[in-house]
């Protein structure tokens, strides 16, 4: 009741689920980005579509057996994808069954108008997305039509994905056509469906941004988790040979060969940027 009170308690959805708290939000949620509307001499060459994976999944089951009220976060989805637009790249979208994509709403920037308008602009791609399945009978064989494959973050990226073997088989696609692929925050969960079928993980030895086990331990405490999580990423990806480039939760984005990360939402703008020059130097 005191936490309630305080403003920690996180916040019961009508499925049961838990959004987080109102301190937390005020924490954690800002109206505005720091997006940078840069002026990018745009691409023009053939490799110009990027497929990106959005997750389908709303509810995340924590250790103590609730429900992380999730999706994916708009700012790392959104922030990206306007730089990769404003340097002339165009995307599909895609989900694992091709169900919408779901969003964490609570996190969307309402006064920042440049989100608000790639979020419109993509809004029936989002309502109805590719299938992975389809994308993979339809495109494996256009890679030369693609630049990267891009994985937002948001605890969203958790359910589900790290288990599914179509995400396994684009991942493994986009590196052997020597495509890029891109994520950020809990989006190289993603990374984890690589070790299905005892295959061996596609990035051993890879400098990588993850967002950081330490600061998702503490986030119950304030209530925007309502429970600790069933592992930590950041602990998983290293015990298989990664290379974490970060500790905090920052603006720390990197590139190791054709894989760009960044490790949370503040580096949303920072890994659209970096996204951005890497595709537009390396690109022919």
């Amino acid at each position: 009741m005191l936490r309630k009170i305080l403003g920690f308690a996180p916040k019961l959805e009508s499925d049961g689920s838990y959004s987080p708290s109102k301190m937390a939000l005020k924490m954690g949620v800002s109206d505005k980005t720091d997006f940078e509307n840069i002026t990018y001499q745009k691409y023009l060459g053939k490799k110009s579509k990027i497929l990106i994976i959005f997750t389908e999944e709303k509810n995340l089951k924590m250790k103590n057996g609730k429900f992380f009220s999730t999706g994916n976060h708009p700012v790392e989805a959104l922030l990206p994808m306007l730089h990769l637009k404003n340097a002339g790249f165009d995307f599909e979208i895609a989900t694992p069954t091709g169900k919408p994509v779901v969003f964490e709403m609570w996190a969307f920037p309402e006064k920042d108008e440049q989100v608000k308008a790639i979020y419109n602009e993509n809004k029936a791609s989002f309502e109805k997305p590719l299938k992975l399945s389809d994308f993979i009978k339809s495109s494996f064989d256009q890679s030369d039509s693609y630049a990267a494959v891009f994985v937002p973050g948001g605890h969203g990226a958790m359910i589900g994905i790290p288990e599914d073997k179509n995400v396994a088989k684009i991942l493994r696609w986009a590196h052997e056509s020597n495509l890029f692929t891109i994520s950020l925050c809990h989006g190289p969960g993603a990374f984890l469906a690589t070790t299905l079928d005892n295959q061996e993980f596609l990035y051993k030895g890879y400098n990588m941004a993850v967002f950081p086990d330490s600061v998702d331990n503490k986030t119950p405490m304030f209530g925007y988790l309502p429970g600790k999580m069933t592992y930590g990423l950041s602990e998983k990806l290293k015990n298989l040979g990664v290379n974490l480039m970060n500790t905090k939760m920052d603006k720390t984005v990197c590139v190791d060969k054709k894989l760009i990360t960044g490790s949370s939402p503040l580096a949303s703008n920072e890994l659209g940027k970096l996204a951005a020059n890497t595709l537009l130097k390396e690109l022919d």
